[in-house]
């Protein structure tokens, strides 16, 4: 077991896993809703072009058994794995069986399934496939990624892309934020890449082919998370009860792109077509339900360094949604965390740190505080003031905490990540002042 000591001699760190291969975190809800447990996938490296896991597990965080939920078979792969808020239910990305050259794994070939621990090892297919034209609604026709359940655990978010469009007959494939809402099967017809799914599933926001510079128009939607953990309060008292956050990206001047905050509100009722069918055509894409209000919440094309910047992280949603935080550079080029309200306004600068934000964040469990890598140290960032407590010391940066995740437990008292030791990848956790 590897420890590190804060000044006064306490622990604050542990390595929880040990054997000799990867350990992959997602970037938020990893642990088990009794905190007990993590769940994690065992590709080699997630930054590389591979997507090679072949297991889910879970281990023990305080006697580091390991549990191995799913193992695939079929020459499929499994990665990115989440924990549901209340239940034992796991749900993570599974690429093609019986893979060919024709289908192998790639954005618009994989799907999300969830598996329960109490029996582990059987997949239940999450969204629906339908590839043969006129196509289902509630059913994709291409491929999800990276699941996580809304905080009822009644629909789950994803990024999509789609495996019709590419031929070029038609709109453009660009990636998009979708959501399904569980226990509404969908019935696909019989096809080798068809398949069902136990949600309704949909796209939830609206990308453009070639949006107008200085528009709201966007060519992308990803690194999406749900706002709060019941909706948030819009500006008149009412409860907007579901909610994605969202990176867009708008065309800036001088024909760049910029990755700004978006919302999209969502309706109750996911089913009811809007301006096109829900399962799209041959040669457009599928169209969000009716109801859903897609808003750009930040412009920043006017600063010295514009749009969302620093290492890859998904948005992330204080607990009772009045704030979404996001990473972008201050005016010295420094990687900061900023917030934003849902309902819009200016967006807010949380820290002044001298060393970059270098990691995916998290809110406590209280919204008090969010928690990421500054440097190679994990530290907790108090929303209040601004003020940044190192969790861990500095340490070389081929060992230090890896970007991906640092994530709080469901109690808030601990935070897991990943860091690299002797070539792999193994998850620490440590603990956090009371």
């Amino acid at each position: 077991m590897v420890v590190s000591f804060d000044a006064q001699g306490g622990t604050v760190e542990r390595q929880i896993t040990h054997a000799p291969h990867g350990h992959i975190l997602t970037n938020a809800n990893v642990w088990s809703p009794d905190g007990r447990r993590i769940v994690y996938d065992v590709r080699s490296d997630p930054a590389g072009d591979k997507f090679d896991g072949m297991q889910i597990e879970t281990v023990d965080v305080d006697t580091s058994k390991t549990c191995v939920v799913y193992e695939s078979t079929r020459g499929a792969h499994c990665g990115v794995a989440t924990f549901h808020p209340v239940l034992n239910r796991v749900v993570f990305i599974l690429g093609p069986e019986d893979p060919t050259p024709h289908f192998t794994y790639g954005p618009a070939r994989r799907r999300g399934v969830i598996v329960d621990e109490s029996a582990p090892g059987v997949a239940i297919g999450l969204d629906a496939r339908d590839l043969l034209p006129p196509f289902t609604p509630g059913a994709l026709r291409g491929g999800s990624h990276v699941h996580v359940f809304s905080g009822d655990g009644s629909r789950v978010g994803f990024t999509y892309e789609d495996h019709i469009l590419p031929t070029g007959k038609g709109e453009l494939n660009q990636r998009n934020v979708g959501a399904s809402v569980l226990d509404s099967p969908v019935v696909v017809p019989r096809h080798s890449r068809n398949h069902e799914g136990s949600g309704f599933s949909v796209l939830v926001t609206r990308t453009t082919d070639r949006p107008r510079s200085g528009s709201d128009e966007i060519s992308k939607a990803f690194e999406d998370a749900w706002v709060g953990t019941s909706g948030y309060l819009r500006a008149d008292g009412s409860r907007q009860r579901w909610a994605i956050a969202f990176q867009g990206l708008v065309a800036a001047a001088q024909n760049t792109t910029v990755a700004e905050v978006f919302i999209v509100d969502l309706p109750k009722d996911l089913t009811r077509p809007s301006d096109g069918p829900l399962e799209g055509t041959l040669t457009t894409r599928q169209r969000p339900p009716l109801g859903c209000l897609q808003r750009r919440l930040t412009h920043t094309e006017g600063r010295k360094h514009p749009g969302i910047q620093g290492p890859r992280h998904w948005l992330r949603s204080s607990p009772d949604g009045s704030a979404i935080a996001f990473l972008m550079r201050d005016d010295a080029g420094i990687v900061q965390l900023w917030t934003v309200a849902p309902n819009g306004g200016l967006f807010m600068q949380l820290t002044c740190s001298p060393e970059n934000v270098s990691s995916a964040f998290t809110w406590s469990p209280d919204g008090s505080f969010l928690a990421c890598v500054i440097g190679t140290c994990v530290c907790t960032v108090e929303v209040s003031n601004g003020r940044i407590t190192p969790l861990t010391g500095p340490c070389s940066a081929g060992e230090g905490p890896r970007p991906e995740a640092c994530v709080f437990s469901p109690d808030g008292r601990h935070l897991a990540y990943v860091r690299r030791i002797s070539q792999e990848n193994q998850i620490f956790v440590c603990d956090v002042p009371s």
